[in-house]
């Protein structure tokens, strides 16, 4: 019980930490940040359930107020903005990832976990484009055009989950709860 609630907390912080990355700006005000690779481990390692309280967490303490979403944003807020969908979405986003990863054992870790923070990454973009559709009052498909500039990135993040959960797993096995 300890153990889960500790790496609940250290995930929480994790993504809080990728928030002080430096983040690009685009021109319709969403930021491409590293935090989404934070809630994608979450899931990757922690498993759905304990990777949903994870990010649940983090966003309690940002709802609080904290600012730790990128660039220093928190309060409730943010949920009416831009990235509102995003922020909304990424509980949903790690619950998916984990789910992916506990149960689809048939191929390697990284290839398991990388997948899995795929399919979180389009759950994500399914919150983030509605979020954005409705405050920048586009249309689903003109939002969904803006989501392509995060696509390349996001490839990438899913390739860093995979490989980060496969080797985490190799270090210390019993601390990817997704395997246990």
């Amino acid at each position: 019980m300890e153990r889960n609630i500790a790496l609940i907390a250290l995930f929480a912080a994790l993504i809080a930490a990728l928030g002080i990355i430096p983040a690009v700006m685009l021109p319709f005000g969403v930021p491409i940040t590293a935090q989404s690779l934070g809630v994608m481990l979450c899931g990757t390692v922690l498993g759905a359930r304990r990777g949903t309280l994870a990010v649940l967490l983090f966003l309690l303490l940002v709802f609080l107020g904290l600012p730790l979403l990128s660039g220093g944003k928190g309060g409730l807020g943010v949920i009416v903005g831009p990235t509102g969908g995003f922020v909304i979405g990424f509980p949903v986003a790690a619950f998916v990832a984990g789910f992916v990863t506990e149960r689809w054992r048939g191929a390697p870790l990284a290839v398991t976990a990388g997948v899995g923070a795929a399919v979180g990454g389009v759950v994500l973009y399914a919150f983030g484009i509605a979020g954005m559709a409705i405050v920048l009052d586009k249309t689903p498909a003109q939002a969904a055009l803006l989501v392509t500039a995060f696509i390349p990135g996001d490839a990438i993040k899913a390739v860093i989950a995979g490989l980060v959960t496969s080797a985490l797993y190799r270090a210390r096995p019993r601390a990817v709860l997704s395997r246990a």
